[in-house]
């Protein structure tokens, strides 16, 4: 079997440390890598050192790196890596992703930011909140576009694995053409309808 048919950590190399997220703090990390695999090619990551958003790529969970999640870009795909995104068009929106199932709920739910030893979050069903906030933007000639970033995975009372959304502001790209700018617009909404359309379904 020829080496190139799969890909390995190799700690020997400098790592981009932006995907190598550390779960060690979370309390129930079966559950929580569960959870971030659901979102695994439909939501794109974003590392702010080397100013990439990767589209296409796997998350794993190796053994001999203890308690942590790495996000290994696909490396036969160099065009699914987006270059030139500089940190100033990514901003935090305070919307998380819950697993409804958690809550009794089927699918997945959205809350506003969620905060450690607070009440618990009032949620909406993922996909009538997505619809919300897209049309909200719409009227304002904005568009939503959410990513996530290292930092994202947390855990709501030692619980509840969430997601805590940003966002690209395309139009805040000014060093990429207008033609790359809607080249990646289109890419991140392309996955997002992906992740609309399965959110009812989708369960840890």
């Amino acid at each position: 079997m020829s080496s190139m048919e799969h890909q390995e950590v190799d700690l020997s190399k400098p790592q981009n440390q932006d995907l190598i997220w550390d779960l060690d703090s979370m309390a129930r990390r079966e559950l929580a890598e569960r959870f971030i695999t659901l979102f695994e090619n439909r939501l794109c990551v974003y590392s702010e050192s080397v100013r990439q958003l990767y589209t296409n790529y796997n998350l794993h969970f190796p053994s001999d790196l203890g308690r942590k999640m790495v996000v290994l870009p696909n490396p036969y795909a160099f065009h699914d890596t987006l270059h030139g995104i500089d940190s100033a068009a990514v901003r935090q929106t305070g919307l998380c992703v819950l697993p409804g199932r958690l809550l009794g709920k089927p699918g997945l739910l959205l809350a506003t930011q969620m905060k450690e030893g607070g009440p618990a979050p009032k949620t909406m069903p993922f996909k009538q909140a997505l619809a919300q906030i897209i049309s909200n933007q719409k009227k304002i000639g904005d568009v939503f576009l959410p990513i996530m970033m290292k930092g994202d995975l947390r855990e709501f009372d030692q619980q509840m694995p969430y997601i805590h959304l940003h966002r690209l502001q395309v139009q805040k790209l000014t060093r990429l053409s207008t033609f790359e700018r809607d080249d990646i617009q289109q890419t991140i909404t392309r996955k997002l309808l992906e992740l609309y359309r399965r959110a009812d379904s989708l369960v840890c």
